[in-house]
């Protein structure tokens, strides 16, 4: 783990994205199936929502299942299917004691009628809740999201309903499945992988990215934290200058 950089005084990020890579990286390394590698992982999932919440995060948002994930042999598909299940079934009264609101963004209409009904159980379950906003990426691929979010506005066109030179960044924002959320200000992927694998291409294009390389299931406390730190000791710009380079400006 990296030691984390000098602390710069930007405050924790607000909404926080994480990539869980590793589960099977994890079970190989110790001759276990990659089964356990997932169910070890869902507890890391557990474990971070409880730490978001302890470190007063507003949004966490975690790539649980993305449209490529399909391609994967059955078998893995159906178990991950049932972990989802088990944690809705299980976790889901626990979340919603916790003051914690659950949205799933991702696409729905390819999803069996079952999964279907579960993940509007699970937003309808806890929709009143004000605490911690967790978004689980399900079915979910940003190419995906921005192509249905563009169909939808040229439906909107077509019909007469809305002019094409409107279509502007806001309203491409609005149409995307995490309408309702801030953009994130931090995504982190674990096990040491440095891409961003078809996620939050739209609302992370100004994010801050931490690639760590702790495996998903061994994820805790301590890298969290890591993260964090590191997110603090960079300076946010947003194509602008840093405060060094306008402080130079300002006395030449």
């Amino acid at each position: 783990m990296s030691s984390a950089p000098h602390d710069t005084g930007t405050a924790n990020p607000a909404h926080v994205a994480i990539i869980m890579d590793g589960n099977g990286r994890w079970a190989k390394m110790r001759g276990l199936p990659r089964q356990e590698g997932h169910r070890r992982g869902l507890e890391a999932l557990r474990r971070t929502v409880r730490n978001a919440s302890d470190l007063g995060l507003s949004v966490l948002t975690l790539y649980s299942f993305s449209t490529e994930n399909w391609r994967r042999p059955h078998a893995e598909v159906s178990f991950l299917m049932g972990l989802l299940k088990h944690f809705v079934e299980k976790d889901l009264s626990e979340l919603a004691d916790a003051n914690v609101r659950v949205r799933i963004i991702g696409n729905r209409e390819d999803l069996p009628a079952d999964l279907r009904r579960l993940v509007e159980h699970a937003e309808a379950r806890t929709a009143d809740k004000t605490g911690l906003i967790l978004v689980i990426a399900f079915n979910y691929g940003a190419r995906d999201e921005i192509l249905r979010a563009a169909r939808k506005l040229a439906a909107g066109v077509a019909a007469g309903r809305l002019a094409p030179d409107a279509i502007d960044e806001a309203a491409l924002s609005a149409s995307l499945d995490t309408w309702d959320l801030p953009d994130p200000e931090l995504v982190i992927r674990t096990s040491g992988e440095t891409r961003i694998s078809n996620f939050l291409l739209w609302q992370s294009a100004y994010a801050e990215f931490v690639f760590t390389p702790v495996l998903w299931p061994d994820f805790d406390r301590a890298a969290f934290e890591d993260a964090l730190a590191q997110y603090r000791g960079r300076e946010r710009r947003f194509g602008g200058l840093g405060a060094a380079a306008l402080r130079s400006v300002d006395v030449a």
